[in-house]
C-alpha cells in the first residue's frame, strides 16, 4: 500500500477530534485486519498530539481458532489481562477490518456466548471510562457486500469519514432536546406497527466522537413499555452470520415471537439471557452520505432516514436499565424507495419517509449536511 495522504488525515480527525488526545494521556490502538500504514499513522498521530500510544493487533483467522476451543480458565486469564491494560488507558481506537465478515460463523454458539460474557467486562469498562472511538477499515470483502468495486468503496469510506460532522450538531441539539421532553413515541411503517415510551431516559448526541462513520441521536425505551411490532428491511450480521427479514413482536416489553431467515439462530441470540429479549437503544440516523445497507452495522445504523432498535444491553448515557451480554442494532429504513414510514412523538409528526419535519430538526436532512 503507497503512502496515502488520506491516512494521515483520517488519523488526525480520529486523535484529535473523535477522543480528543490530551499530551501525557494514554490510547490503545485496537487493530483487527488493517494495513500497518493506517496503525503507523495512528502512532505518529498520537505521538504529534502528545500522547502515548500502545497497539494490539488482532486476526479473525486467529481470533476464530482461539474461540472455537474456548475454555473457562483461558478466558478468565484472557479478560483480566485486558481488563488490566484498559484499566490504564485514558483513550481508545479500534480499527476493524475484516476480509471475511463470516469468519466467526461456524463458531459454536456455546463458545460465541462464553467469549462474549467473559470479556464483557472489558467491554463495559472501555465505554464507561475512557473516550473511545470505533472504525471500520474498508476492505474487498466489504465492496463485494456493498456492490463496489474495491477503488470505489474507498473512496466511499474516505468520503463518509472525512464528513464535516461538526455541522450536525445545532440539529442534534434540537432533537436531543425533544426527546427529553417526550414521552410517547409511535413508529408505522409497512411491516411496522410501534409503540413506546422514552419520557424521563437521557438523549445522546453521535457526531463523530465514538464512531466513524457517524449521525445518530440515539436513547432507549422504558424498559417494559415496547408494544406492537417491527419488520427490518436492512440485513445484518450478527456473530459471523447473516440475517434478513427480521421481525420482531412484543408484549410489555419483551419480544414474545421473532422470525427471519435465520429464525433458529435468530431465537438463540434472543436466548442468550434475560435481557436479551429487551430493548436497550432506540435511535434515529441521518448520515447524508450512506444510503443504503452494506452488512457492516457501523455503517448501516447510520443511514439516512433511518432507525434502530437494539434488543440487549442499554448504554450507561441512556440507560432504562436493561442488561444483557449483547447488543444487536437492527436498522429499518424509511425513505420511500424503501417503503416510506412516519414517526409521532407525542402525537406530533417527526419524521415522514426519512425526512424531518420539524424545522429545528431540518439541518438534519441530507441536503443540509453534505
Amino acid at each position: 500500500m503507497l503512502a496515502d495522504p488520506r491516512l494521515d488525515k483520517l488519523a488526525g480527525l480520529l486523535v484529535g477530534y473523535s477522543v480528543s488526545l490530551k499530551p501525557g494521556e494514554k490510547v490503545l490502538i485496537d487493530v483487527f485486519d488493517t494495513p500497518a500504514e493506517m496503525t503507523v499513522a495512528l502512532v505518529r498521530a498520537a505521538r504529534l498530539a502528545g500522547g502515548v500510544p500502545f497497539v494490539n493487533i488482532n486476526q479473525a483467522r486467529v481470533s476464530r481458532e482461539l474461540a472455537r476451543e474456548a475454555g473457562e480458565e483461558q478466558y478468565d486469564l484472557a479478560a483480566k489481562h485486558e481488563l488490566a491494560r484498559m484499566k490504564k488507558m485514558d483513550a481508545y481506537i479500534a480499527i476493524r477490518g475484516g476480509l471475511n465478515i463470516a469468519e466467526m460463523s461456524d463458531v459454536p454458539d456455546e463458545k460465541m456466548k462464553l467469549v462474549s460474557k467473559k470479556m464483557k467486562p472489558v467491554l463495559d469498562h472501555r465505554v464507561k471510562k475512557t473516550r473511545w472511538c470505533v472504525l471500520r477499515w474498508p476492505t474487498a470483502s466489504m465492496a463485494q457486500l456493498a456492490g463496489m468495486s474495491t477503488e470505489q468503496f474507498e473512496d466511499f469510506f474516505f468520503d463518509v469519514c472525512s464528513l464535516d460532522y461538526s455541522r450536525m450538531r445545532p440539529g442534534m441539539l434540537a432533537l436531543k432536546a425533544l426527546m427529553e421532553t417526550t414521552d410517547r413515541v409511535e413508529i408505522k411503517a409497512p411491516g411496522t406497527d410501534l409503540r413506546f415510551s422514552i419520557k424521563n431516559i437521557p438523549a445522546v448526541t453521535c457526531g463523530g466522537s465514538h464512531n466513524i462513520p457517524d449521525g445518530e441521536v440515539f436513547t432507549a425505551p422504558v424498559r417494559n413499555s415496547v408494544q406492537g411490532h417491527v419488520t427490518f428491511n436492512a440485513p445484518s450480521v450478527y456473530q459471523g452470520v447473516g440475517f434478513d427479514d427480521v421481525r420482531l413482536e412484543f408484549k410489555d416489553g419483551r419480544i414474545v415471537h421473532a422470525t427471519s431467515n435465520q429464525t433458529e439462530k435468530l431465537s438463540k441470540i434472543l436466548d442468550s439471557d434475560a435481557g436479551a429479549r429487551y430493548i436497550g437503544e432506540f435511535s434515529l440516523a441521518f448520515n447524508p452520505y450512506i444510503l443504503r445497507p452494506i452488512r457492516d452495522i457501523l455503517f448501516d445504523e447510520k443511514i439516512s432516514g433511518s432507525f434502530h432498535f437494539t434488543p440487549g444491553q442499554a448504554y450507561e448515557q441512556a440507560d432504562n436499565g436493561n442488561r444483557s451480554q449483547i447488543h444487536w442494532d437492527l436498522v429499518s429504513i424509511q425513505r420511500p424507495e424503501y417503503g416510506g414510514g412516519a414517526i409521532h412523538f407525542d402525537g406530533k409528526l417527526i419524521r415522514a419517509d426519512g425526512l424531518f419535519i420539524p424545522k429545528a430538526l431540518r439541518s438534519l436532512n441530507p441536503e443540509n449536511l453534505r
